[in-house]
């Protein structure tokens, strides 16, 4: 009787071990699963941000290889015609007669445009989008190194971005309009919606700050590809009203995505300004562009060591255009 007993209690423990063994062998396999599975997480997490770098470098070299390849165009057009581009001709501002301005068109990557060694650089930054809460960082940036600048605005009725449109003229800089809505679907969808959308954010900044505004930068940029109308019937209504378009020909890179790091919009200007004797620097100053604000000072310093002219864009600076404005005349 007693040997039942104990083989029973034996048999007993014997189950209750492997049962022990079964739980501890599934709760084993369940955390190596679970930390197998956060590491691959990680893992995959890490290597999207990283493609998504990439991605975001690619398609800033493809816009840049674009304006290369159409700079390239039009320097060959000119010269199998044998002929040089144009200068074109600003019309007057308001209250003002015979006030023509004679400005020198290149296109973004024009060959007579490359910086030859020991030649001044001359570097036009460009803030679009503004003014938002950082414009005020940026422009206390711009007094700091005692340097000018040009915005490309849009229309904000807010206290703030009132005081910021004056701001920006009261301290030498130039005030250009980037649109009123920025809406490209809007703008861009006939020459009467972009007609009206000019008319009021150039009636809106004079009413503002008494300046009429005579540069204009398209929402992206002349050549991009979302437009519903030629892009030349836009060009050719702007020729009409004396007011000069600009593109870039440096692109900062913060208009692409917000994994971009300070240092790395630092290296996208730098590396780019040296080639050319004109820049026109593509950089924004809306709200979430805190990124572009930690890069503009060490991007002021190293222009500033190298000996660079940081300069506002004005009737003396040469436009920087990915379609000619001469596509319109």
């Amino acid at each position: 009787m007693e040997d039942k007993t104990t083989n029973g209690l034996k048999e007993q423990r014997e189950r209750r071990k492997r049962v022990n063994r079964i739980k501890t062998g599934i709760i084993l396999t369940i955390v190596i699963w679970m930390l197998v599975s956060m590491i691959l997480t990680v893992t995959l997490l890490c290597r999207v941000f990283s493609l998504q770098k990439q991605i975001d470098k690619l398609t800033a070299a493809s816009m840049l290889s674009s304006v290369v390849e159409q700079g390239e165009n039009q320097a060959n057009r000119q010269e199998n015609i044998g002929t040089e581009l144009a200068p074109e001709t600003n019309r007057p501002v308001k209250d003002e007669q015979d006030n023509n301005l004679n400005v020198v068109s290149v296109a973004a990557n024009d060959e007579s445009n490359r910086a030859q060694d020991g030649e001044t650089h001359k570097v036009y930054l460009t803030f679009d989008d503004g003014p938002s809460s950082n414009t005020a960082e940026i422009l206390d940036l711009l007094a700091q190194y005692n340097v000018k600048a040009t915005f490309f605005v849009v229309g904000k009725t807010d206290e703030e971005s009132v005081a910021m449109y004056k701001r920006i003229v009261e301290e030498g800089h130039t005030l250009g309009m980037h649109s009123y809505s920025h809406k490209y679907s809007m703008i861009y969808d006939s020459l009467d919606n972009f007609t009206a959308d000019f008319t009021q954010i150039q009636n809106y900044l004079y009413d503002v700050t008494g300046v009429d505004c005579v540069y204009y930068r398209f929402p992206g940029g002349s050549s991009n590809k979302v437009s519903n109308t030629d892009m030349a019937e836009f060009i050719g209504y702007l020729n009409d009203q004396g007011v000069t378009y600009f593109d870039w020909n440096v692109a900062s890179g913060d208009a692409t995505s917000q994994a971009y790091t300070a240092q790395d919009l630092v290296d996208n200007v730098m590396q780019d300004v040296v080639k050319y004797k004109t820049s026109v620097v593509l950089m924004h100053d809306a709200d979430n562009k805190d990124k572009t604000v930690e890069a503009l000072g060490m991007i002021l310093e190293q222009l500033q060591e190298q000996g660079a002219e940081v300069l506002p864009i004005d009737s003396d600076t040469a436009v920087i255009q990915h379609i000619s404005a001469d596509v319109a005349q």
